[in-house]
């Protein structure tokens, strides 16, 4: 049986996992005759605009940071995102440190 490669990473060393496809290089798992057509994720900004990744981004608004006392200002420009599934849909650094960013706080540049 020839198994079907990665949609994520195109690697051939993928195995079957019960009812799913795993990827073992970069842990990517789906099910049989899903596409990457398929799991595009879209994330817009606070205007709509679709984002990607290595977009520059602005923020619209002051931000506090979980844990800490530091404060994130309006017009803060964050090069470079990432984007990602889940609540916080943008990972950056901001001055050096790791940050997960809403998508709706943003605009872009």
């Amino acid at each position: 049986m020839t198994l079907p490669a990665c949609p994520q990473c195109g690697s051939e060393l993928t195995y079957h996992d019960g009812v799913q496809f795993v990827c073992p290089e970069c842990a990517h798992e789906w099910q049989e005759g899903e596409s990457a057509t398929e799991e595009t994720l879209t994330v817009k900004d606070a205007n709509g605009t679709p984002l990607a990744d290595g977009d520059t981004v602005v923020l619209i608004k002051d931000l506090k940071v979980k844990g800490s006392s530091m404060v994130i200002k309006q017009g803060t420009k964050v090069k470079g995102i990432r984007l990602q599934e889940g609540d916080h849909d943008i990972a950056c650094k901001i001055d050096g440190s790791a940050m997960n960013l809403k998508s709706e706080f943003v605009k872009k540049a």
